[in-house]
Formats: C-alpha cells, structure tokens, sequence
C-alpha cells in the first residue's frame, strides 16, 4: 500500500490538539531543560553536557547510560514534528543549537557516539551486543529525517547520511566487514526513513542485510562474546548472552512468538513490516503477521501495553500477564503502536486500528501527568503504594508518575509519538484510489485526485462521544474515489452510516472491518457515523490466570480504573455484579472534563476480623458486606489526585452477563 506520502494531514481534535499544545509549550521545553541539566531536584541528564565534551568545548567525564544520545535524538525528532504542524522560531532556535552541538561532537569519519568518543575511544563496534551503538545511530537519523521535513534544514540529515555510509561501509556480508547488527533493534526502520526521505537504496538495502543476519549461524551475539572473553557490559545483571532476549534466537522469518525485551521486539517487527512493504517479501510480511497474532491475542494487557516481567523488561509467555507486578514499559507501547501502523500500510485490517488505538487512548497518554512534567516508565493495572514501596519485587512500579528517569528512554518517545499523530490517522492508496480512516479523529486530509485538490475535513467527538463526520471539499468538481473508515471493535457491530442525511445502500460494503463508500463525491457531500458508547463490563480469557473471576470496565476506546480517591483505600476489598448497570457522571480531573461512570458495589467488612487470627473459617460473619458506590474514571487520568490505589480489574460477584 502507497502513496500516503501524498497526503497533507492538519490535526485539529481538541482532545488531541490539547496534548499537542501540552507537547509544544511545556513537554518540549521541560525536557530541554532537564537534558541540560537545569531542573532542580531531578537527577542530572548529562545529555548535552556529553556533546559538548565530545567536541571539545568542555572538559569532563561522560554522564548517564551507554545510549545516552538517544534521549536528545527523540527531543529532536518531537521538535521536528512540533515544527512541521506549526512553526516556532524559539523552539526552533533551541533545535538548531542542539544540531550544531550534534554536528560538532561527530567524528571526521561521520562516526557519532559520545560514550565511546568520550570513554572508550577505540572500543567502537566492539560490544554490539550491549552498547546500543546502532540504536543511538537509528534514532538520530530518525530525527534528521524528521527536522528535514518540518524544516527543510539539512545539516542534522548530511550528517547522518554520512554515519550511515559508515556503517554502510562497515558493515554487511562482504569480507573485511562486520557480519552482525546491534543488540537493541532501532538502526533497521531509521535507515528506512532514511532511504524515504533521500531515495539512497543503499540505506534499504542495509536495513535488509541487517534483518537477514539477525539469528543466523554462525550467531553474532556469541561470537562476539567470546572475542569480548566472555564479558557483558552490563555484568554482573548479564553473565552470557540469551539470544532470545535481543530476538536473535533465529532467523527473523521463522519466529512465531513474542520473546525478550519487549521494545527491542516492537522496533524489530516494525522495521520487518517496513521492510516487507517495500521488497515484496512474502516470507517478512508472514513472520509479522504471525508474531502480531501472538502479541495481541495472547501477550497484550487490555490497555495496550505489553512486557509482563520487569526481568528484562520482557514478554514471558502466553497468557502471562499479571496485574500487580505488570512492567508494561511506555516505549513498548509506542512500539506497539508503530508495528500496528506498519502493518496498516501493509494491508488495511480494523484490529490494527482497534490496536492502535487502544494503546494511544489508554498505555501512552496514561503514562504521561497532566502537567506534562511527570511520566511512568512501568504502566501499572494495580497500585498498593505500601507494597509497591516495601515488597522488593514491586519496587519497579512507582505509585506515581515521576519528573525524570536514569533511563529516559520512555518521556521523549511519549513526545514524539504525539507531535507525530497525524500521520496514523489516514492513508491513501493510489491503486484503489481510496482514502482509509484509520483513527476517529478531527484532522484535515488534502491531497491530488486527477489534478483536482481533495480535501476531507473529519470532526470526532471520541472519546466521549461516539460521533464521527467526513465532508468532502471538492471545489475542481466531482471524482470518482472510495472512503473506508475503520469500524471500531468497541461498537461490537453496532453503527450507523449516512450520506448527506440518507440511508447508505450498494455504494457501502464491509471489507476488513472497513466501511468502503465507493461513489462519486461532490464538492459538500458528508458522511456522518453514529458507534454506540456503552460502557460495558469485559472478562479475559480463560487462560490469562492474573484475572480469572474479574472482570474491568470500557466504555469505546477507553479503559477504565478505581482509585482510592473515591473508592477509600483496600480496593481488593471491592466486588461487582457484571450485571449492574454502569451509569455515566461528568467529572473534571487535572482540568480534563471527562465521564466517569458508577455503580453499585460490595466491600467486605473488616469488623468481624478485628484483630483477631489471620484466617478464618468461612461463614456468615466473616464475609460479611456491605453495599457501597463505586466510581472508575479513565485509565488515563490515573494518578492525578495524590498517591492512593488503582486497580483495574475488579473481583466479580458473578461470571455470567
């Protein structure tokens, strides 16, 4: 599927405009002050600070992780696409002053990384495994490729145009050159940007070579550990390599599972998606459709988060998703999300959409405070902040949202993905000569229909409401084309469809969980969709154990939580009847109006234990209960009001609807 590059995309939503706002004047410029090291109370970045080391305009030692880079590398990205929806000259000053600093610490030979420039100077590509060398390489390409396009500026994109015909020159299946790739996956899809945005089929062609090696014998990994004499970097936490966890385990087209570190996945599956677009490759295109199957249906909580281990930041198997000790990191639902994008310019299908969206309206954006200036790494499903304080095996989830992370990979990935929203929304297909609607979201489409101007202006009022309407702007005259827009799985088949106020009947068809309208449009025709917004009670799978006998609210794309701050404390305490009818409540949280719905609840009465033993025989005064009104707000807002418990599953009173 082509062509989308055709498309002028305008977000303007207003509950996705605010977090953009949020993004241009708080987000962006907050990160740039701590990646300057100039926010009291958080702990130092060191991020610029080591680019000015590693040109020469200051002294000192190195600061922070091995892939330190990245973090200025996704600013930049974010800043490009801030630029591109709306031009700011101070936000744009502090980029180019950033690019310079890039630009300057780069090496003569194009090579740039600050660790090793500052720390360990001839150790380049020596440790793949571990140092994230071509992971730092991949996001700064992707933010060359990103501010060229907002700006039009090339400086940042020369630049790493020539690090990646180093790594062109240095790596591949020649002799004289390295036969592998890096440890955390990020170098294969920038390098496809990169021939986007460039049209140098050597950047394709070595994001390829780079899957192809992946897992083949003889291994990389433990080659290179050996040549190392067997040491890890980040001994003693890593004694030997476990090839399943970098998803070297074996070739990239015969994986069928989900295994290893979670993000590393996500950005592998992207690229093989990207990838398999572009070459025709059957076999890629089946390795991804396979592993989407088992991360979606099997290894994905019902926020759209995945990872269940804090051991890796990792998937662990099937079915395996425990509440409490969730690691749901931020950045493996970004990468969820890129995947699902992927696999849409494939082949259009509603689960990607479905999928998509399910992790934006819940995982990402709940990852983030409302302020913009606090985030969580680890996307929790239950909260007890005691244990999550006190029991070692809960200390990776924090009860709130923090200001800053050692590891900040997930802030500045939250800040990209946002400022880059628009372009998940549609895509166009010049061979169908159909526009797709993927995400419910007010935005303008533009773009060339037999040398007529298109213009499709889409107002939603998701997530509140399930309204959604398309009016054509067409002022070259009438054209031929089709609309299909994505039914979302939450309406459970349930929706509504006119054309200019009248009953749609052989111009519409069903295909792939799109509604396709293949008709001729005029200049003001509209179509307008009605998704009923029920809140509904849902259950998992028989098999996920962590929530047999629960069951969690959603109400559209939104899941929804319990807080202590209006449900008082002991939440495991709380019971429902899935029979009980959710009513809706408008709420303000954080400035945010929202809906919180209610019900009628049980909590059992601590009196009958006292003080007294531990256990108990079951009988009528030990599960004593009584009735109490319990309220869930969305997932998203979480955290907002103080430190208290959330949960968002809820022990049932019944298994039956």
């Amino acid at each position: 599927m082509g062509n989308s590059e055709q498309l002028s995309v305008q977000l303007h939503a207003p509950f996705w405009s605010r977090y953009q706002q949020l993004v241009r004047e708080v987000v962006l410029p907050y990160q740039y002050e701590i990646l300057n090291d100039r926010v009291p109370g958080v702990e130092p970045s060191g991020a610029i600070r080591n680019f000015r080391i590693a040109a020469g305009l200051e002294q000192g030692e190195f600061t922070g992780m091995v892939f330190q880079d990245s973090d200025v590398a996704k600013w930049l990205e974010a800043v490009g696409y801030a630029l591109k929806t709306k031009r700011d000259p101070a936000l744009e000053r502090m980029a180019d002053d950033v690019i310079d600093l890039v630009v300057a610490a780069q090496q003569p030979d194009g090579y740039l990384n600050t660790y090793f420039t500052i720390k360990e100077p001839g150790k380049r590509f020596t440790n793949l495994m571990d140092c994230h060398e071509l992971y730092g390489a991949g996001h700064m390409i992707e933010a060359a490729v990103s501010y060229y396009e907002a700006t039009g500026k090339r400086k940042l994109l020369d630049a790493m145009c020539r690090f990646a015909d180093l790594i062109a020159d240095t790596f591949g299946p020649r002799e004289g050159q390295i036969h592998g790739y890096d440890g955390h996956q990020e170098i294969e899809l920038a390098l496809v940007k990169l021939y986007g945005a460039t049209g140098e089929r050597r950047y394709l062609d070595l994001a390829r070579y780079f899957l192809d090696a992946r897992g083949t014998e003889p291994n990389f990994f433990l080659d290179e550990w050996e040549r190392r004499g067997r040491k890890s970097f980040w001994w003693p936490w890593l004694k030997e390599p476990d090839l399943a966890y970098y998803q070297a385990h074996k070739p990239v087209r015969e994986q069928e599972t989900a295994v290893g570190h979670a993000v590393r996945a996500m950005y592998m599956y992207t690229a093989m998606a990207d990838v398999a677009r572009l070459t025709g490759d059957r076999a890629l295109q089946a390795a991804c459709e396979r592993l989407w199957q088992d991360v979606t249906r099997r290894q994905m909580y019902v926020i759209g988060a995945i990872g269940s281990t804090h051991q890796g930041e990792a998937f662990t198997f099937d079915y395996d998703l425990p509440n409490e000790t969730a690691y749901a990191e931020t950045c493996a639902s970004v990468g969820l999300i890129f995947f699902a994008k992927r696999l849409i310019d494939l082949g259009p299908k509603a689960e990607y959409g479905d999928v998509m969206e399910r992790a934006l309206y819940n995982a990402v954006i709940g990852s983030m405070a409302q302020d913009g200036k606090h985030y969580c790494y680890v996307n929790p499903l239950e909260v007890w902040p005691r244990a999550n304080e006190e029991n070692p095996d809960r200390r990776h989830v924090r009860p709130t949202r923090q200001a800053w992370f050692g590891c900040a990979c997930c802030p500045p990935n939250v800040a990209r993905l946002l400022m880059s929203l628009q372009e998940y929304i549609y895509t166009w297909d010049e061979s169908r000569r159909t526009l797709y609607v993927h995400l419910h979201m007010g935005s303008t489409a533009a773009w060339s229909l037999d040398g007529a101007r298109v213009q499709l202006r889409q107002a939603s009022a998701l997530p509140w409401r399930g309204e959604t309407s398309l009016k054509v702007s067409m002022p070259d005259g009438p054209r031929r084309f089709a609309l299909a827009v994505r039914i979302p799985g939450w309406c459970a088949g349930k929706w509504e469809v006119r054309v200019n106020g009248r009953e749609l009947g052989e111009e519409m068809r069903v295909e792939e969980g799109y509604a396709v309208i293949d008709r001729t449009f005029a200049d003001g025709d509209e179509l307008t969709f009605a998704f009923p917004l029920e809140a509904r009670w849902i259950v998992g799978h028989p098999q996920l154990r962590a929530v047999n006998g629960m069951v969690a609210i959603e109400r559209g794309p939104l899941v929804y939580a319990v807080e202590e701050a209006d449900n008082g404390p002991n939440l495991a305490a709380l019971s429902v009847d899935p029979g009980t009818r959710l009513h809706e409540v408008s709420c303000e949280i954080a400035g945010v109006d929202a809906v919180a719905l209610e019900c009628e609840a049980w909590r059992r009465d601590e009196e009958a234990f006292g003080d007294g033993p531990l256990y108990r025989p079951l009988d009528a005064a030990t599960f004593s209960e009584r009735r109490v009104k319990l309220r869930a707000i969305p997932y998203f807002l979480w955290g907002n009001r103080g430190q208290g418990e959330m949960r968002v599953w809820l022990r049932s009173r019944s298994s039956r609807p």
